[in-house]
């Protein structure tokens, strides 16, 4: 059975087998990298990166793969030469354990989503405020 109620990203990796631990450490450090100053939270037992209070992303480890959290229509198409290699859908990212970790590729994803989601802060501030 598989472990649930983490308290930090450490302990959600720590509970993974030791190769997809080395992974997932090198994702934590490469969104970590490409986004600093995110909050670092598990959230949906899954570690997750806040900005403002707002997720920016999320990652998973499952047997055969890792997973990247949310993706959407603009994400998709603004990367969509380097994720063609890559399962792409119902805001999933998938990328397989067997393979290197895409740094390049998982530091342009942070910062597109980081945009977005301070995009989407800025536009809210300044709508008018109804009554």
């Amino acid at each position: 059975m598989v472990k649930t109620g983490f308290k930090s990203v450490d302990e959600y990796i720590a509970s993974q087998p030791e190769d997809v631990q080395n992974v997932l450490k090198r994702v934590r450090s490469t969104i970590c990298k490409a986004v600093p100053g995110t909050e670092e939270v598990i959230s949906y037992q899954i570690p997750t990166y806040k900005m403002n209070g707002r997720p920016v992303l999320h990652f998973a480890g499952w047997r055969q793969h890792y997973s990247l959290y949310p993706s959407n229509d603009r994400l998709v198409a603004a990367f969509k030469d380097a994720l063609a290699p890559y399962e792409v859908n119902k805001g999933t990212i998938r990328f397989p354990l067997s393979e290197p970790v895409p740094v390049k590729l998982i530091e342009g994803i942070a910062r597109f989503r980081a945009k977005e989601v301070a995009e989407r802060e800025k536009a809210k501030a300044a709508a008018p405020k109804k009554r």
